[in-house]
């Protein structure tokens, strides 16, 4: 009951938008109400699955304590995201730039992309489970072309073309996995659970190929190098809020997929292969990041890059294992809220100066004090700066790492030292120095602050401490991938 309270709220917002006429107050109220449901019964079933490990709506849907967080990120950033809306959307159609009708548009793909995410985490079965990340980008294509500009264009075929290819090569590799069930077992429903069970019956050189189709299809989801490549334009088109569901919960959803395969492919043959594709894709992925970041020139692309990092932050952590997988998922919590903050506090920076090119904010703390401060508490949070909880998180999964993986961690740390310099003098730039002229101070609405104020407490609050409930989940998930 619980899981269909989480799936079909969104389902139904999504299905009534279609029949509103004229009155986007009422899409408004549909996607925020629809959002606050999801919120309320993700909270009631991770509570469930803290006290029996598992909530089932048999025999298709499951979620276990790893896939609870990724479902937590995804209720929580879901909100603040259609809370954000209502004012950013508001604050574009005061300008003219935007229509009732994309209005419409927006609401209605924003509760189709968060459904099928919900489904994505929820479902046991991984046919299903690559139908739903492949409906992310169908659903999300259209939000990336929103503006209808050529450009805006551009970058949705590049990232219906690339995720596409990316997903396709991930189905061969599921299909791979699905060698090891022989015998009368191949004719039943095929979940994680029995691909888990018959891993040691899986050829050794075909769970090593399948993981490396699996990687990289998934991995072009998440965003790692060399598959990263839509990711800069793609953020840099869509919405903000859009992006800041790009940034967090979508790329948790593709991370916990290719987690399920590694486990699979850790029972088949052990963890050093996994292990080792973990860590070259998550080091390739940091230090391209840092060698960019100190060269962009909008806060999106900025963001982008960013979550190319601390994608490469996380692969590190589960593939270092141990105290690393358990820091690493700390991490998707951490991230997934600080990287919205960004996007919510640049959203606002926006709307004000009307662009997100940062040459063209200038003395943003005497016009938007308010977002200003957000935007500098972003910044300090996602750059790993104390006593913010990526800090700690970093600082774990490295020392996971250290021992046989030195030369990895050095690479790690000069990277993030450039990161903090390329953000340090963007963010400081478009702060403070001289205002520029016919900018009107004030922040644009209430809409567009409360939910980053909301996230930043969470964020401030969980940075010192973690309830003894969500830990219990961590390692309970990290047990699931070690």
């Amino acid at each position: 009951m619980l899981l269909l309270l989480l799936i079909l709220p969104p389902l139904l917002a999504a299905l009534i938008s279609l029949f509103v006429k004229k009155r986007a107050g009422y899409l408004e109220f549909l996607t925020v109400a629809a959002s606050t449901i999801e919120l309320v019964a993700g909270l009631l079933i991770a509570a469930k699955v803290v006290k029996n490990g598992t909530y089932s709506l048999e025999p298709y849907f499951t979620v276990d304590s790893l896939s609870t967080i990724v479902m937590l990120t995804t209720v929580v950033i879901g909100l603040a995201a259609a809370v954000y809306s209502v004012g950013y959307l508001r604050a574009e159609s005061e300008k003219q730039i935007i229509n009732f009708t994309q209005i419409k548009q927006y609401h209605f793909l924003l509760n189709i992309f968060v459904a099928v995410m919900y489904l994505a985490v929820a479902t046991v079965n991984p046919i299903f489970t690559w139908i739903m990340v492949e409906a992310t980008t169908l659903s999300t294509t259209f939000l990336i072309r929103f503006y209808n500009k050529a450009s805006a264009i551009e970058a949705a075929w590049k990232f219906l073309i690339l995720n596409s290819i990316g997903l396709l090569l991930g189905f061969f590799g599921s299909m791979l996995f699905f060698t090891s069930v022989t015998g009368a077992g191949i004719h039943k429903f095929v979940s994680w659970q029995v691909l888990l069970n018959n891993a040691t019956h899986l050829d050794p050189l075909i769970a090593k190929i399948a993981f490396i189709f699996v990687i990289v299809g998934y991995g072009t989801k998440a965003g790692f190098v060399p598959m990263h490549t839509w990711k800069p334009d793609a953020y840099s088109k869509a919405p903000f809020p859009v992006a800041a569901l790009f940034s967090g919960p979508l790329l948790n959803v593709a991370m916990l997929t290719i987690m399920r395969y590694k486990t699979i492919v850790d029972a088949a043959i052990g963890h050093a292969f996994a292990q080792n594709l973990m860590i070259f894709f998550g080091i390739i992925s940091i230090v391209v990041a840092a060698s960019i970041v100190l060269i962009q020139k909008n806060f999106k692309r900025l963001f982008a890059y960013s979550s190319i990092e601390h994608v490469g932050i996380m692969s590190l952590g589960f593939g270092f294992g141990g105290v690393g997988t358990i820091y690493a998922l700390v991490h998707m919590i951490y991230h997934s809220l600080t990287k919205t903050i960004l996007f919510f506090s640049a959203g606002n920076l926006m709307i004000k100066f009307g662009s997100s090119k940062i040459v063209n904010v200038k003395g943003a703390i005497s016009v938007l004090p308010i977002t200003s401060v957000m935007l500098v508490i972003g910044f300090l949070g996602i750059t790993g700066v104390p006593p913010f909880g990526i800090f700690v998180t970093e600082f774990n999964i490295l020392s996971a790492g250290i021992g046989n993986f030195w030369y990895v961690v050095f690479f790690a740390l000069i990277s993030f030292v450039l990161i903090f310099i390329g953000f340090l003098n963007r963010i400081i730039g478009a702060v403070y120095g001289k205002t520029l002229d016919n900018v009107v101070k004030g922040e644009s609405n209430l809409y567009t602050i409360v939910p980053v104020v909301a996230l930043i407490v969470l964020l401030v609050v969980g940075s010192f401490y973690l309830p003894q409930s969500l830990w219990s989940l961590i390692h309970s998930a990290a047990a699931l991938i070690n």
